[in-house]
């Protein structure tokens, strides 16, 4: 490691631990790297700010965070939740299995973790505890379960990791399915286990064939949304981009006409509010677009890329090393600043591997969405304590065994590629 290599690293690193914004770090570390170790003019910089944000794919990110919002303010996802209960509900342990099956089913339509957090936890928290549900099991599961929401697709980071590194993004959609739908049942065989003894636990009947009638005829448009993103991006109708849009209309018109859940105010505040946090990531695509184009001129890439193949020389260790380094990563890094900028420092390093660029994505994107539920920097546990008035160590206790299992799959899924890559492979992608 060079010496500027070490001042740029201290110097991201120190803004990190202080309360400056993530973009603001990632852009004066450029900044300062330009002006001092590098031979070019800012306006270089500058042109790299602007030129980043002149992307076509980043409307399919700002779409899908309004459809995201237009389902959290109306009552898609208390319809989501009316169906996860009537299917599982039953079981021992039936509602936290809905609550982990209601976060599948949301973040099959956000895209997005926090969003997943804040719709479902305001309403599943009280619910579980209501019940009877532990507490600690309770916080652990909605803090954690919402991580669905990045790994079954669309998934908000998997489109930046696209856009890095031109792979099909409807190939990584798909393979989030595998991992989401295994969490999924691992999380409900837990539930099971934990509570198939507990007598004081409130359980509901197995729905009549009438009443699953009406909860399916009420949740109909709800569910459809669900059918026309991955239907009309899979048929080829319209691409993920196009879905998002036409997503974000369908959403609008179910919460205004069908449900009444709100009026046209309702639409200005949500509308605002989505551009509000599109801003936001816009930000920090920027200024790690800039960060990253300063290790481009530095050659960073190339150089970690020599020094790992010179050291690795087996695909068992250089994956495990990865997965390791991505968890620490994840423990103090947002999901989309870490995809933006150590996409392109370990893209180069898949060849030498045979490791395929499509199964590291979705390697990465498991990895980092686990570091929502991580201390000290974990959003998700933050958004839970605030929920339930908790503090972060008991938040971080609580979701210990949960986490357990998404590591576990996780390494499931990066040591058995063809599980996950099989859809792609049967439908053209890879």
């Amino acid at each position: 490691m060079q010496i500027s290599d070490l001042i740029i690293l201290l110097i991201l690193l120190g803004c990190m631990t202080t309360y400056i914004p993530v973009f603001l770090c990632l852009f004066f570390t450029a900044a300062f790297g330009f002006v001092v170790f590098l031979d070019m003019p800012l306006a270089l910089l500058a042109q790299t700010l602007f030129r980043s944000l002149d992307n076509f794919s980043l409307v399919v990110v700002l779409f899908f965070i309004l459809c995201g919002n237009i389902m959290s303010k109306g009552k898609t996802v208390e319809k989501l939740i009316d169906l996860a209960n009537a299917l599982v509900s039953w079981l021992p342990g039936g509602l936290g299995m809905a609550g982990v099956i209601g976060c599948g089913l949301f973040g099959a339509i956000s895209g997005s973790t926090v969003a997943t957090v804040v719709a479902l936890g305001g309403f599943m928290i009280p619910a579980l505890i209501k019940n009877g549900y532990d507490e600690s099991y309770t916080l652990g599961l909605m803090t954690t379960s919402p991580n669905l929401g990045v790994i079954i697709p669309p998934s908000i980071s998997m489109i930046f990791y696209s856009m890095i590194s031109n792979v099909s993004l409807e190939g990584l959609f798909i393979t989030g399915f595998i991992p989401g739908i295994i969490i999924i049942i691992c999380v409900c065989i837990y539930t099971w286990f934990l509570y198939r003894n507990r007598t004081d636990i409130k359980r509901l009947p197995a729905p009549s064939l009438n009443q699953l009638y009406t909860i399916l005829k009420e949740g109909f448009w709800a569910l459809m949304l669900i059918v026309i993103i991955f239907g009309g991006i899979f048929s080829g109708m319209f691409t993920a981009n196009e879905a998002a849009v036409v997503a974000s209309v369908y959403a609008f018109l179910i919460e205004l006409f069908i449900y009444k859940s709100m009026n046209f105010a309702d639409v200005k505040e949500i509308t605002i509010s989505s551009a509000v946090t599109s801003a936001t990531l816009l930000l920090i695509v920027a200024s790690a677009t800039c960060f990253g184009r300063y290790l481009t001129f530095e050659n960073i890439p190339n150089r970690v890329a020599e020094v790992v193949v010179a050291n690795i020389h087996s695909p068992f260790v250089f994956l495990l090393a990865m997965n390791i380094l991505l968890l620490i990563i994840g423990m103090f890094m947002d999901i989309i600043s870490a995809t933006l900028i150590l996409g392109p420092v370990f893209l180069p390093l898949l060849a030498p591997f045979h490791v395929d660029p499509m199964h590291f994505g979705l390697i990465m994107t498991v990895n980092l969405a686990i570091g929502y539920c991580t201390p000290p920097m974990g959003v998700s546990l933050f958004i839970t304590g605030a929920l339930a008035k908790r503090d972060i160590i008991y938040v971080s206790k609580s979701v210990m065994p949960f986490l357990a299992i998404q590591v576990g799959v996780l390494f499931f899924l990066t040591y058995f590629p063809d599980v996950v890559l099989f859809l792609p492979r049967l439908l053209g992608y890879l």
